[in-house]
């Protein structure tokens, strides 16, 4: 298993994926606690934790936040327990937690679905710049 830093989460991503990567980029620019580093699941390092803890990456195909020795989740509820660490006005998110899962990821599911349609695809994963290659697992 990887080394994962304590007291981190880990946000596992398409790292081909325009959406997803502005969606990192995001999260960099809101945790101010340091709270999260990034994989993406095409990476060794993103494979090799997905098959830990038995998840196929060709059936799930979705964002996976990891906390190790806690739990993982998956779709809309790791979208949405990411987005309750920025604080201020980023907890009014937390309203999506009483629609029911299923509504949620059937939601999630359907921009999944389309967005490399809508967003576009990169032909590899991106690389992080020297500045944000802390963040990142290799």
């Amino acid at each position: 298993m990887i080394e994962i830093p304590k007291n981190k989460k880990l946000i596992l991503f398409d790292g081909v994926c325009n959406l997803c990567n502005n969606a990192v980029l995001k999260v960099i620019k809101y945790d101010q606690k340091n709270t999260f580093i990034f994989a993406a699941l095409q990476s060794e390092a993103g494979k090799k934790i997905t098959e830990s803890l038995h998840i196929n990456t060709t059936k799930v195909d979705s964002i996976i936040l990891y906390e190790p020795g806690v739990a993982y989740d998956l779709k809309s509820t790791a979208a949405l327990k990411v987005m309750k660490n920025f604080g201020g006005l980023w907890h009014l998110t937390q309203i999506g937690l009483l629609f029911p899962e299923s509504f949620r990821n059937f939601v999630y599911d359907f921009i999944a679905k389309n967005r490399y349609k809508w967003f576009g695809k990169k032909e590899s994963c991106m690389l992080p710049t020297a500045a944000l290659k802390s963040k990142f697992l290799d």
